[in-house]
């Protein structure tokens, strides 16, 4: 592949051969030595036009970890803040020969407009409402970790989708591996025209968490539990009418929890709003694999940059 825009650039096979080479990277993390040669000499440019913590610092520990020489460019330190336009700043940044580039952008669709721009290869960090796909690369691999194969597997997403692009590439990659999703929002934070999505990627919609947690729905009990944070800083109205109802409506509470079997993994892609759409019980407890999924989106994006960036100078993963 050429870049990672969206889950649709990956065929199942490529998920699958990707999930082997993060397997390889995950052992990386026990090593005491930790650092592979195969990207030796390439250089990659983290440009993130907005704030993160996870995917920033996991994609510079990636390239690092795979010797490439890594650099940061935030918004707030670039020329952008001087007026200078998108294009002009990632042409700049190409015209010093980088071979790759990790963008994070509030605009949907500015990492693909970037890929058509450059010679470099391009990953998707985040555009907007749009997408994200490595962070539905590696929850996907973390819950395959605890669940086998994902073919026949019920996930449940809940909360804010229609801000999530989260949501948007794990429907496309779960979907994709065989897992029937249930994805549960109240009416104001469903996406417009989900009816005649679902129907055609083949998901379910609910507005009862509480059903879809008691395997009331269609897909029965649920193999795992996705949580979203609510993107209270893309909203511009009142999308419910308290924090308190939200929680108390979607919120995965302390009473919520008693309804899941003691081995159904607890994701979320983080930040959380603790006490808002997760308990600090559910973020807490034994079956939550939130840390689980930094660690894994490391490997995964790992992985990402090898397959893009190794080419025939690949140093190999001893």
């Amino acid at each position: 592949m050429k870049h990672l825009l969206s889950i649709d650039d990956l065929t199942t096979d490529d998920i699958h051969e990707l999930f082997e080479t993060a397997a390889d990277m995950h052992d990386v993390q026990g090593r005491e030595v930790k650092k592979l040669p195969a990207l030796r000499g390439r250089t990659v440019v983290n440009m993130f036009f907005e704030d993160s913590t996870r995917t920033r610092s996991s994609f510079e520990i990636a390239g690092k970890w795979l010797s490439a020489d890594v650099i940061n460019v935030s918004a707030k330190g670039s020329s952008t803040s001087k007026g200078e336009s998108l294009r002009d700043t990632v042409l700049t940044v190409c015209a010093m020969g980088v071979d790759g580039l990790v963008i994070r952008h509030p605009a949907s669709g500015a990492a693909l407009q970037v890929s058509q721009w450059v010679d470099a290869a391009v990953v998707n960090a985040g555009d907007g409402m749009h997408e994200h796909p490595t962070q539905a690369l590696l929850d996907a691999y973390t819950l395959q970790r605890h669940l086998g194969s994902l073919e026949g597997r019920h996930v449940a997403i809940v909360g804010d989708l229609t801000h999530s692009r989260v949501f948007r590439s794990n429907i496309q990659c779960l979907t994709r591996l065989g897992a029937r999703v249930t994805v549960v929002a109240p009416p104001t934070l469903m996406p417009s025209g989900i009816g005649a999505w679902s129907a055609a990627a083949g998901f379910e919609t609910s507005y009862d968490l509480d059903e879809v947690l008691r395997g009331a729905g269609a897909h029965g009990a649920a193999d795992a539990v996705m949580m979203l944070r609510v993107q209270r800083e893309r909203m511009s109205g009142a999308f419910f009418p308290s924090p308190r109802e939200y929680t108390v409506g979607y919120g995965l509470t302390r009473d919520r929890l008693a309804l899941l079997k003691p081995d159904v993994p607890i994701c979320h892609p983080g930040p959380m709003n603790r006490g808002l759409e997760i308990a600090a019980d559910a973020a807490d407890a034994a079956q939550s694999v939130v840390l689980e999924q930094v660690s894994s989106g490391l490997a995964i994006r790992m992985a990402v940059l090898y397959h893009l960036l190794a080419g025939d100078t690949r140093g190999g993963m001893a």
